[in-house]
């Protein structure tokens, strides 16, 4: 299929204005009708070649009474042989139609909030230990990753959850930014990628894939493989003279000097090129993103990076691999019962590993270069997707970070994080409420109180996440969001141990201390506290609090705390004015209680836990 979008190289507005919904829904249907036509065309050609091998059948038995002579063979094997190979393109196609309406339809299921168990989710990534993977909900079934993943191999995977959990630099995340723009139209592109070898993509371990290929040489010195070109060579002027005189003394002496060549290096060489199967495979996984890299015309500076590593590492990557292929299914020739003595005769196995170590040598250096490339080459085509299928959702700022030079004790850097509009993207639209959320050196820190369920995890949750994809390369749910470079770390999900011996207090606390170090590095912090201490009693929790929270904001770290204990409110009166209480509000509609999960300034007046006890029927009475 001709790239028409990623061979244009620059793409116009009037396609990045196309409805996201409209266009898949339009190539959904096209392909739809391709399959269906495509599977008629199956079950016709099916049909043909069973009738060409039948007629073929009742002509060799006409044959064999004498009716027909030995020509009347030909038309029905012909056809059947043309029908075999028109068959197989017809099948192809189909599969690649079915691929490309699963594509289409997932597509859809994104832009419509139906997407939930149609991805990856990442599981391989999930980390107890990480400051925010689980607390943000990064990997798993229904997570940011399985709405973001559109990489086929696993080394796109690989690349794309190391962006989402580790921040990039502010020129970096501009780089990639600048990358999403142009591929974001790309469709035909991302058609492509989506039709790379799934679960043999995926199953490429890119760290043995490069152990394999820096390997030490099996067979060495290097000149040794003329030595076996030459033996060759005497063995097939030995069989020329054979067939010219008779004489087959000359042959005995060439395959004698041929086996006391080869038979010393018999196992390293069968070692060698059965260990090169897996390799080739696993490249050849790679290939069909590399092809589109290389045949691609970009305008971006990082995509014609890329583009550049795998365009001139010697040959292009598409040809290397494509040799090592060649070289993989030359080996299995010799396994043909008629091709084994030929292959015997000229050393066939000994010339194939000697072509190997020489492929190696020659791009031992370059596959760990083609893996990056194609994880992050896959990477920028999720983000580009997400960008595509979110068209109201902005790039945010990022801001280099400035050094305050007012005091020496305010020499820390403070983080900045001002959104405006902010949406959770794991939200479904139909539900979404958006918030401000501005976090300076004006004031670092929000103390966010309301009842439960009144939408104060979520908050936590949507700051973390839109900081994430910020600082990843990818577009935000938000109307506008600015930002300096900020640590992330949070205290959502944390879990006891049973395995390790410890409580939900001991974890919260022993997180907090990271987070804490965290916040004494060049970066500053963005604290997301759930709940903070709420495993102790009020007094200590407000200790506590006032301490750890006032350690922070003097670090430069800017965050938000959550609580439902309105005594905690009170931290802010002893850091303004770099700290400010917010709340949510909650009322009951009858016997429902009601939410409107919009931010609110001040601190909660009321809670709402004995009124929720007694709406699902506790008998609960006043003292």
């Amino acid at each position: 299929m001709v790239l028409r979008e990623a061979r244009a190289g620059l793409y116009s507005s009037a396609t990045m204005a196309l409805d996201p919904a409209a266009e898949y829904g339009r190539r959904l249907a096209d392909w739809r009708a391709r399959f269906a036509q495509l599977s008629r065309l199956d079950a016709r050609l099916a049909s043909g070649r069973l009738i060409a091998f039948g007629a073929t059948i009742v002509i060799a038995y006409l044959i064999w009474k004498g009716s027909l002579g030995p020509w009347a063979l030909a038309a029905p094997v012909v056809a059947f042989l043309a029908l075999v190979v028109r068959h197989d393109v017809a099948i192809r196609a189909r599969d690649r139609a079915a691929a490309l309406v699963t594509f289409y339809e997932h597509g859809l299921g994104r832009i419509e909030d139906r997407w939930i168990g149609t991805g990856q989710p990442g599981d391989r990534f999930r980390d107890d230990h990480h400051p925010y993977a689980n607390d943000l909900d990064l990997f798993g079934p229904g997570s940011l990753f399985e709405l973001l993943s559109r990489a086929r191999t696993r080394t796109g995977e690989d690349t794309l959850a190391s962006w989402l959990t580790g921040a990039a630099t502010p020129d970096v995340v501009a780089a990639r930014q600048a990358a999403v723009r142009e591929l974001a139209p790309a469709m035909d592109l991302r058609e492509e990628l989506a039709l790379a070898s799934g679960v043999a993509a995926t199953s490429v371990r890119g760290e043995t894939l490069v152990a394999w290929a820096e390997a030490p040489p099996a067979l060495s010195p290097p000149w040794l493989r003329w030595v076996a070109l030459s033996l060759t060579v005497l063995t097939l002027l030995a069989i020329a003279h054979l067939l010219r005189t008779d004489s087959v003394t000359p042959l005995y002496i060439a395959l004698a000097a041929q086996s006391l060549f080869a038979l010393p290096y018999a196992r390293s060489v069968e070692r060698l090129l059965h260990a090169a199967g897996g390799p080739a495979r696993d490249l050849m996984a790679l290939s069909h993103a590399i092809a589109l890299l290389e045949t691609g015309r970009f305008t971006t500076p990082r995509l014609m990076t890329l583009q550049e590593e795998v365009r001139h590492a010697g040959v292009p990557a598409s040809t290397a691999i494509r040799r090592l292929r060649r070289i993989s299914e030359m080996h299995d020739w010799q396994h043909n019962m008629i091709f084994a003595p030929i292959a015997l005769v000229l050393m066939w196995s000994t010339h194939l590993a000697w072509a190997l170590e020489a492929w190696r040598r020659a791009h031992r250096i370059h596959v760990g270069t083609w893996l990056r490339v194609v994880g992050e080459f896959e990477a920028l085509a999720s983000l580009s997707a997400y960008a595509f299928e979110h068209p109201d959702d902005p790039f945010p700022e990022l801001d280099a970070l400035e050094t305050p030079l007012e005091t020496p004790a305010a020499a820390r850097p403070v983080g900045r994080f001002e959104g405006l509009g902010l949406g959770h993207p794991l939200v479904p639209a139909a539900r979404l409420t958006r918030n401000d959320v501005t976090l300076s050196a004006v004031c670092q820190l929000l103390v966010v109180s309301g009842s439960n369920m009144s939408g104060k995890s979520t908050l936590l949750r949507t700051v973390g996440v839109c900081a994430v994809l910020a600082q990843a390369g990818a577009p935000v749910r938000a109307r506008s969001l600015r930002l300096t470079p900020l640590a992330v770390g949070a205290t959502l999900r944390i879990q006891d141990s049973l395995q390790e011996g410890r409580s939900r207090f001991y974890a919260e606390i022993t997180r907090i201390r990271e987070l804490s170090d965290l916040a004494a590095g060049p970066v500053p912090l963005l604290f997301l506290l759930d709940e903070i201490f709420h495993g102790t009693n009020s007094h200590d929790r407000l200790v506590g609090a006032s301490g750890v929270l006032g350690s922070l904001v003097a670090r430069g770290a800017v965050g938000l705390i959550t609580t439902h204990d309105l005594a905690l409110t009170a931290v802010v009166d002893e850091l303004r004015p770099r700290a400010a209480n917010v709340h949510f509000e909650d009322w009951f509609d009858g016997a429902e209680m009601r939410f409107d999960y919009t931010v609110k300034p001040g601190p909660v007046t009321r809670s709402n836990a004995l009124a929720l006890m007694r709406a699902v029927g506790l008998d609960i009475r006043e003292p």
